[in-house]
């Protein structure tokens, strides 16, 4: 049987060509290459094992005829195009967990940092000033952390802070008080994290959910002489607005590892004297870069020789006998999951996904994988069918699948119901002709709607009128419906609309049909 062969294309610790050896793989290591030297030798390999240099590109991907997966040593894909290599067939996984304790010692040195004003006290001391009496700091001890999310990371944040005598209290959707009580934080709302922290520390992915999470209405809660770390996503804190904080100091010092544009070549925060910064610097030491080099490589060899598939970014866990019959309910799960996440708010404690019909005869596991890969995308930009369920074992999430025997109005069906501090929210859906995925419930309201693209959910009073305003608000502002999907509970009582729309809606549309006459909620959707 021939061997899997592997081309490893960027620098990375030379005992991961070890690995690929020891488990039965043909091995290549050659750096360097241009983009056109790359797609001329790609096609003799199944197996590619890159960093951040290599540029997986449709051009590259066109030219891997035997290409079966991509491994990227570390968290970050950006440079692999996903959707067209999963047109091609071939995996992309990457390493999520490899650089946790190395970018979680880096925000507890910054808190340091910024507590005892290191880097402006060196800048001056090697100057041949000795400013003694310039640099007046403060004490960790017994000092309120406020974590921002507080999954893998944040969680190894706190145990380090807890270990400096700080108190840590944490705002983060999926973090239940179980949860909260074994890692020993405290688990509060954002406004009572913005009041409380005297340091705040961000651990969380940049989604739609967090994008300026501290923007500046939300930093002009903050306690004042607070001090800020950002090892985590640019974009998660409105820059300008940091720096008027900064300048006025109601915020004392501001740290940040990363930034909205990368390279940050210029920003209103450079210059000023309580802010200090690093070159995205969170994952670079020796141990963490050994450790995604080592994973990687055990994950492709594992792939190539025995078929096993583990942090693969768009692949579920399936065999090949199951994946034609489970693709559609892969595809309904994942988006009652999203549609869940996206629409529920509050602390999610429990997910109940329930199976009757045709979809209890089939495999659980998958399915179950796929509406949590759906639910939690909404905060983790590195969540998969295949981690999801670790993720949220990791953070305490109760899940449970059920399987019913019964017969129902539809011949198969899915349903997703998340307990939340103000109920619990169900929603179901189905499939049509058996392959296309349909919702048909949506807390309580029947509904018949496809979840695809840009979609507007928005509950109102049933009256009329209501219909012939939202689609004037959506023309007038150029947005062309696609769909429009409408339930309501009873006559005059309460109504849902779903619709589809070409293009994302802008937030100052959102606002003005939150404005219209009988409306309770409106949402952006995206799938």
């Amino acid at each position: 049987m021939t061997k899997p062969k592997v081309l490893i294309s960027d620098k990375m610790d030379p005992n991961a060509a070890r690995i690929f050896e020891e488990r039965g793989c043909d091995v290549d290591v050659i750096t360097g290459e241009t983009p056109e030297e790359l797609k001329a030798r790609i096609a003799d390999y199944d197996g590619l094992a890159i960093r951040s240099s290599t540029k997986v590109t449709p051009e590259i991907l066109d030219a891997a005829a035997n290409l079966k997966v991509i491994g990227r040593a570390g968290i970050g894909v950006d440079n692999v195009d996903i959707p067209y290599a999963s047109s091609k067939g071939v995996v992309v996984m990457n390493t999520p967990f490899g650089n946790s304790i190395t970018t979680a010692e880096h925000a507890i040195a910054m808190i340091m940092a910024l507590a005892r004003q290191i880097p402006q006290a060196n800048a001056r001391t090697q100057a041949g000033e000795w400013p003694k009496n310039d640099f007046m700091g403060v004490e960790v001890t017994a000092k309120t952390l406020g974590l921002i999310g507080a999954g893998n990371i944040g969680s190894i944040v706190a145990a380090r802070a807890q270990g400096l005598k700080m108190k840590v209290i944490a705002f983060d959707p999926f973090l239940t008080p179980e949860r909260a009580i074994e890692i020993g934080v405290e688990k509060v709302d954002l406004d009572t994290l913005l009041a409380r922290a005297d340091f705040i520390t961000l651990h969380t992915p940049l989604t739609d959910e967090t994008r300026n999470i501290l923007s500046a209405e939300n930093l002009a809660k903050t306690k004042p002489g607070v001090r800020i770390v950002n090892c985590a996503r640019g974009g998660l804190i409105d820059e300008a607005a940091l720096a008027e904080k900064l300048e006025s100091g109601h915020v004392a010092g501001a740290a940040l590892d990363v930034f909205e544009s990368e390279p940050a070549k210029e920003s209103p925060l450079f210059g000023l004297p309580n802010f200090i910064c690093t070159p995205h610097l969170g994952a670079s030491t020796t141990e963490a870069q050994v450790n995604v080099a080592l994973q990687v490589a055990e994950q492709m060899a594992d792939f190539l020789v025995n078929g096993g598939v583990t942090n693969a970014l768009n692949m579920p866990s399936l065999s090949a006998e199951e994946a034609p019959k489970l693709k559609p309910y892969m595809k309904l799960a994942e988006n009652l999951g999203s549609l869940v996440g996206q629409l529920a708010h509050g602390n999610l404690t429990k997910i109940s996904i329930e199976r009757e019909g045709a979809a209890a005869e089939l495999s659980g596991k998958p399915i179950e994988g796929a509406v949590l890969a759906g639910l939690m995308k909404q905060y983790s930009d590195t969540v998969n069918m295949v981690n999801a369920p670790f993720l949220a074992k990791e953070r305490g999430l109760d899940v449970r699948s059920v399987r019913h025997q019964r017969e129902g109005a539809y011949n198969t069906l899915l349903r997703v119901t998340v307990a939340t501090e103000q109920g619990d929210r169900s929603v179901a859906g189905t499939l049509f002709g058996n392959e296309a995925p349909r919702l048909v419930e949506i807390f309580g309201i029947g509904i018949e709607a496809e979840l695809s693209g840009h979609m507007l959910y928005i509950v109102n009073d049933d009256a009329p009128g209501f219909i012939g305003r939202i689609g004037t608000l959506l023309g007038e502002a150029g947005i062309n419906i696609g769909t429009f999907n409408l339930g309501r509970r009873e006559t005059g009582g309460e109504a849902v609309l779903l619709l589809s729309v070409d293009s994302a809606i802008p937030q100052d549309v959102i606002d003005k049909a939150c404005a219209l006459q009988g409306v309770r909620v409106v949402k952006a959707l995206a799938f």
